[in-house]
């Protein structure tokens, strides 16, 4: 049954959700470890804080396993997820105003080198600098690997907005940090 599981579309699993038997515990399983590290990182991303985020975190997938309840069609798991995700933290942000130091803001990282460390400081802080919603628009990107047209979905906005936020997102991002990697070589895709 693992094996089956595995090789089922993010539709047939989320149907499965309805299930009595051991089908719905393998079907969530496995449709968490599929998800669960960019509804994590977008929580952690978009909120700050990370007792909070992991709030978040696990009310997002408690939703969506209450969701499957209802006999609904899904098409498209991760969006709904980051969408059930974004509606969380969006309402945590507004019910919970508070501020971090910028001293106070950690990451970890299997890479523990000095160099790597300031850099995912650097990004933190030029991200927190983002109005919110280039900032979101940019992490469901980003740490989400959502196409505009699913992240215009998800925040409810046309998908020309989208990619305006996100050019206009990565380039102030661009100007925040290059005087601070001004000595060091970067690859740039295209």
């Amino acid at each position: 049954m693992a094996e089956n599981v595995r090789s089922a579309t993010d539709s047939q699993l989320y149907a499965l959700l309805r299930a009595e038997d051991g089908q719905k515990e393998a079907a969530f399983a496995e449709l968490y470890s599929r998800y669960s590290s960019r509804v994590w990182l977008y929580c952690r991303r978009i909120v700050g804080d990370e007792a909070l985020a992991q709030d978040l975190f696990q009310d997002t997938f408690l939703r969506f396993l209450n969701s499957a309840a209802q006999e609904r069609e899904m098409t498209n798991v991760p969006a709904y997820l980051l969408r059930i995700a974004r509606n969380l933290c969006l309402n945590a942000k507004r019910d919970h105003k508070t501020t971090v130091a910028l001293e106070d803001f950690h990451f970890q990282f299997e890479d523990r080198s000095a160099e790597h460390a300031e850099l995912a400081r650097l990004v933190a802080m030029a991200l927190d600098l983002l109005p919110d919603d280039h900032k979101e628009a940019l992490s469901l990107q980003t740490y989400g690997g959502l196409s505009y047209k699913e992240i215009a979905d998800i925040m409810d906005v046309p998908m020309t907005t989208v990619r305006n936020w996100i050019v206009r997102a990565k380039r102030r991002m661009r100007e925040i940090l290059t005087p601070y990697l001004a000595d060091v070589p970067v690859r740039v895709k295209k």
